[in-house]
């Protein structure tokens, strides 16, 4: 047996229960690809990731990310998790103009990081989501997994940022934190386009956030996410082609330019706070705070 240590995360959160839940294994070699599936099979968490040492000039370190089922080649909360956890280990340090890299199937992922302690914010530079086509409510394909909701003013659209989802605009936030979703009906969206499943937002007057939402995933399993950096960055790539950021005092920080939250995962027990930001070149940094729940060790057969 080799002890590596082990460490369980809330993520977008400032306090444990109201982000995602992550796992990370640092000292990661000598763990095969079907250890790592299993050990992420075992956590039962959304995703559990594994740190190695870089091995692309330029980089911070390497990660490998698993759901319980599968590989996952990138996903917003467990990088933005894994780069906490490389911080409060010293495993790295960010330069200086705050960035660090991530290494990993995605490719060399900057990460921003402000402030120390259990005020520091990391916010991860997503790979380009694109439009791949937009539609309207009646198209068949989502038909059913939109019935019932009062739509908003933006189309529906498919949008690919590594993973694909179907982003809906609703009504309002009341419309949103209400809906009750037809699983077999988001399971075959999911399922027939190849898609996650059902993006849904709204805007909210509330001074927190600009915008709540809520994920609906369809396939390979159905459930309720409770806070997804990816998927968050889509709509912000969405929002950013159709004009439709938070603009001038709608900014939660003036001068701010694209930058806006959103809140996720109520419907589903959590309270999760997601920032995002379109910069000046069009690339979404999402991002926020990040909690330690669990710090020890695993021990896993080699």
């Amino acid at each position: 047996m080799t002890l590596r240590r082990y460490l369980q995360l809330d993520v977008f959160a400032d306090r444990p229960g109201a982000g995602n839940p992550l796992a990370v294994v640092l000292d990661a070699d000598g763990l095969d690809d079907a250890q790592m599936q299993a050990i992420a099979r075992w956590t039962r968490l959304p995703e559990t990731t594994f740190v190695f040492p870089p091995t692309a000039p330029g980089a911070s370190y390497r990660i490998r990310m698993f759901s319980p089922r599968r590989e996952v080649p990138f996903a917003g909360h467990p990088s933005v998790g894994t780069a906490h956890v490389v911080l409060e280990a010293g495993l790295a340090r960010p330069d200086n103009d705050g960035l660090l890299v991530q290494e990993g199937i995605a490719g060399l992922l900057p990460l921003h990081v402000v402030g120390e302690g259990r005020t520091r914010t990391i916010a991860v530079r997503t790979p380009r989501a694109r439009a791949v086509e937009t539609t309207t409510p009646d198209d068949p394909r989502l038909r059913a997994a939109l019935r019932g909701l009062a739509l908003g003013a933006l189309p529906p659209v498919l949008m690919d940022g590594g993973r694909r989802w179907w982003l809906a605009e609703l009504a309002d936030e009341a419309t949103l934190r209400t809906a009750a979703p037809d699983w077999d009906a988001v399971a075959a969206l999911a399922e027939a386009t190849e898609t996650m499943g059902l993006f849904v937002y709204a805007r909210s007057a509330d001074p927190v956030y600009y915008y709540a939402v809520r994920a609906f995933v369809g396939a390979p399993a159905r459930f309720e996410d409770a806070a997804s950096g990816a998927a968050n960055a889509t709509l912000a790539a969405w929002l950013a082609s159709q004009g439709a950021l938070p603009q001038g005092d709608a900014c939660p920080e003036p001068g701010r330019k694209g930058h806006y939250r959103v809140s996720q995962g109520r419907e589903v027990g959590h309270d999760a706070i997601i920032d995002l930001q379109v910069d000046e070149h069009g690339d979404v940094w999402s991002g926020g705070r990040v909690c330690n729940v669990v710090h020890g060790q695993i021990d896993w057969p080699d």
